[in-house]
């Protein structure tokens, strides 16, 4: 990442420029909180674990459209955090996981159509695709051979997704890699086999990516004026 190019930080973010920003954040915070404080066990699917789990992408949603009305960009953002809620509901349900799946897949795309193929950058694309292809590739070994296909369009949506991301800069780069972390960990313990805390380490990551994703809708916001 081009540190120059790099956008504001959470820090940044809720400094004096931006009074608003961590009020606004509050709800997002208190949601994250209630998900860590009950840990709903993944054997007791329900609408509530469902509830619980989308509600803090549902809070960056609304932080987006207080903090950043309008634009192509917000808009594409809140589409894709929209789809990620889908997905989070489906993959409480295992027979649901391909739906989730695929909810999860429209939301890179839109993660990407957001981030734009300027600069195109074709060396960090070269870079993750020799970074990320070994370790996609011995995943697809675990896999029964009805999910080889799903699961590796996926992860191209993933690492182009990151590849954009990155491009991008700022805490949007660092988002999509924390995003690139949580799959690979959900990957391989879902797959492979079995990881310690791999929720824990999902979840946190997860929530954490979204969070630097959305932040990313504010670097080009100034000072309000009245």
């Amino acid at each position: 990442m081009d540190a120059g190019k790099a956008g504001p930080t959470l820090k940044t973010h809720c400094s004096a420029q931006y009074p608003d920003v961590c009020k606004w954040l509050i709800p997002f915070i208190l949601s994250c909180c209630v998900y860590f404080r009950l840990w709903i066990p993944e054997d007791q699917p329900s609408w509530v674990a469902a509830l619980v789990k989308c509600l803090p992408i549902f809070c960056l949603a609304g932080f987006l459209w207080v903090m950043s009305p309008g634009g192509g960009y917000t808009w594409l953002l809140q589409g894709a955090l929209l789809c990620s809620a889908v997905g989070d509901a489906c993959l409480i349900w295992p027979e649901a996981f391909l739906h989730g799946m695929a909810a999860f897949a429209l939301a890179h795309l839109l993660y990407l159509w957001a981030f734009g193929l300027s600069p195109p950058q074709p060396g960090l694309l070269l870079l993750i695709f020799l970074a990320s292809g070994p370790y996609l590739i011995l995943l697809l070994l675990h896999l029964q051979p009805d999910m080889v296909l799903p699961v590796a369009a996926y992860g191209l949506s993933l690492m182009a997704m990151l590849w954009r991301g990155l491009a991008w800069g700022g805490s949007a780069g660092w988002g999509a890699l924390l995003f690139t972390l949580s799959d690979g960990v959900l990957a391989w313990d879902a797959f492979a086999q079995p990881l310690p805390h791999a929720r824990l380490v999902i979840m946190t990551t997860y929530y954490a990516a979204q969070l630097l994703i959305t932040l990313s809708a504010l670097r080009s916001l100034g000072p309000k004026t009245d």
